[in-house]
């Protein structure tokens, strides 16, 4: 089975992971529907880059993933769904007993509720459609911890545990839903915390990044956005067609320990 002609949505996608998953699907002829919370001219731009390199219809629709009338608008809006992957979040890092509150309720409504809404409003298309695939982009903290995120591991657990409920609600029709739970990813946010980590240890930048930033990931190297687009193409093929309500981890070893 090909994936072309397939329509995917991918919620936080102007950037990072979610822009890399955007293009490795494109890459397979699926159409794509971006999305972020602003509306600008480069953000549209986006759109027409991948459907100009690619040769598919994209997309760009604007909606803020931690308003739940609004993540369900943005699959309507699409007009079809056959691709979901929830991968919009936002990250804050406090002890518990100081995390403000306001960062706590924005957390768990992007990253965990906003995949809630989008997934209750593409079931009905992909039952339609007779076919579909759920991909959530969860975190090595969505089977583990890590003091100071709280809300993080929080809301990526609760996306593991929704992944689950969702995969045994449609197994015997031909929809999946796993999750897929990256470690840390070479993106433009990480690269922006590099240089500051190196000054904040008194560190090259090199062992910045060993020491510090990947030091509970074994490999001591970053997964690509290109990698976690790839696993995400795999988890829409027929050959991941009976893989489904489990995780795939991205994570150089991370949650081996």
């Amino acid at each position: 089975m090909t994936l072309k002609g397939k329509t995917a949505i991918i919620t936080g996608s102007t950037s990072g992971i979610g822009l890399g998953i955007a293009k490795e699907l494109a890459r397979q002829g699926v159409d794509v529907v971006i999305n972020s919370f602003s509306n600008t001219a480069e953000d549209h731009g986006i759109a027409k880059e991948i459907a100009d390199n690619f040769g598919v219809t994209a997309t760009y629709i604007q909606a803020d993933m931690s308003k739940g009338d609004q993540c369900r608008a943005l699959i309507e809006q699409a007009g079809g769904c056959d691709i979901l992957v929830n991968n919009a979040g936002i990250q804050h890092v406090a002890p518990i007993d100081e995390f403000p509150v306001e960062k706590w309720d924005a957390i768990i409504a992007i990253n965990m509720n906003s995949a809630f809404h989008t997934t209750a409003a593409a079931l009905p298309h992909m039952r339609k459609r007779r076919w579909g695939r759920v991909v959530n982009i969860a975190s090595a903290h969505g089977l583990t911890a890590s003091p100071f995120k709280s809300a993080y591991v929080t809301a990526k657990h609760g996306v593991v545990g929704m992944t689950k409920v969702v995969a045994l609600e449609t197994a015997k029709e031909d929809i999946t839903a796993n999750a897929i739970c990256p470690g840390y990813v070479h993106t433009p946010l990480v690269d922006a915390q590099i240089p500051d980590t190196a000054k904040k240890y008194g560190m090259t930048e090199e062992e910045a990044i060993e020491k510090v930033i990947l030091e509970r990931q074994p490999s001591k190297a970053f997964a690509t956005v290109e990698q976690i687009g790839g696993t995400t193409v795999f988890l829409c093929s027929d050959a991941a067609a009976q893989i489904t309500g489990t995780t795939i981890s991205v994570d150089g070893g991370w949650t081996a320990l």
